[in-house]
């Protein structure tokens, strides 16, 4: 009777293991679909959250390069007025300035310059032509 008591005592083991499975199992597959909600709720959040970053950080390289391109400009500008300030009452430098870079880029061709008086090309005309007897 021993024999009985313990094969008994053995199946009510195994049936209630078996039963305890088939509940978790049963709980499992219950659960997949409002797990496969969440897991794509918590998709979507992180995907949103990266997105939002990501266009956070164009804006703050655009707001960047303007502050950049700004400085440069300023600096340009700052520049210009002290070379322009600078030039001032200097017609002699910029006349010798303008026909060392027509003669420096010319790739071995001759530039000649004519002086000009109010852009009327000052011509001695009064030696040509006339001879001495």
């Amino acid at each position: 009777m021993s024999d009985k008591k313990e094969f008994m005592f053995g199946f009510g083991m195994t049936s209630g293991a078996g039963f305890a499975l088939l509940a978790f199992i049963g709980l499992a597959l219950a659960g997949c679909p409002k797990y496969n909600v969440y897991s794509a709720k918590m998709t979507g959040e992180a995907e949103l959250a990266q997105a939002t970053q990501n266009k956070q950080i164009i804006v703050q390289q655009a707001q960047a390069e303007k502050e950049a391109e700004i400085l440069k400009a300023q600096g340009t500008a700052e520049a210009n007025k002290i070379i322009g300030s600078s030039l001032q009452g200097n017609e002699a430098y910029l006349r010798w300035l303008w026909v060392n870079k027509l003669d420096a880029g010319q790739n071995g061709k001759t530039v000649v310059y004519v002086p000009t008086d109010g852009m009327v090309p000052q011509l001695e005309t009064s030696r040509i032509g006339s001879s001495k007897n």
